[in-house]
């Protein structure tokens, strides 16, 4: 060679490859995130084909129960519920419509209940009873007659009287009542009321 590319002496210099050290570290770590997206796309495939139920599955019926709906405590206590024999009901009709009374105590004394007063109801109460009827009884009665005597006529209102010395219950025949509840279905009624409540976190799968 000549002219200015001339190699002039017995040293030529040497011709080393340039470093790809930069490179190397950008292969790798694209590597590593390509393997951690697969590796993350897996899991959401077995998730998705087995229901992503694996956990609770694993947790056994114990989770399961503690995950269930706690039951609420019914306020009536079986134990204490009297039966239609020992609970006397006075029958009051507030309409307009006469007969009433008499009717319905007859039908409520075939179905096992006392009958005491039968007649029209007060000034207090007469042709004020918009409703199917009205049932009220001293306040011990709230949670023991009263929800007893419900079971024949599960529309009306039941009230309490502080006043009340005895522990007969009242009837008042309102403005929409027709008649009482089917007797297949009061005693229905009257057999669930009697059957004990689950204990507040109690489950029907035994929990």
């Amino acid at each position: 060679m000549g002219g200015q590319y001339r190699i002039k002496g017995d040293k030529y210099p040497r011709m080393r490859r340039p470093r790809r050290r930069g490179r190397l570290v950008v292969v790798t770590v694209a590597s590593a995130a390509a393997l951690g997206m697969i590796g993350w796309g897996t899991l959401q495939l077995i998730d998705v084909f087995t229901g992503g139920g694996g956990k609770a599955s694993a947790a056994g019926p114990k989770a399961d129960c503690e995950a269930g709906a706690t039951p609420s405590a019914t306020a009536a206590d079986p134990a204490k519920l009297p039966a239609p024999g020992k609970i006397t009901v006075n029958v009051f009709n507030a309409t307009t419509r006469s007969g009433l009374a008499k009717q319905t105590a007859d039908e409520l004394k075939k179905r096992g209940f006392k009958i005491g007063d039968v007649g029209n109801a007060t000034k207090e109460f007469d042709k004020k009873v918009k409703g199917t009827g009205l049932f009220l009884g001293p306040a011990a009665s709230l949670n023991t007659s009263l929800p007893v005597l419900a079971t024949q006529l599960g529309t009306a209102e039941r009230r309490t009287d502080a006043a009340r010395k005895n522990a007969t219950v009242d009837l008042i025949i309102g403005d929409k009542f027709k008649e009482l509840a089917k007797k297949a279905d009061a005693d229905k009624a009257l057999a669930a009321l009697a059957k004990p409540r689950p204990t507040p976190g109690a489950s029907k799968n035994g929990c």
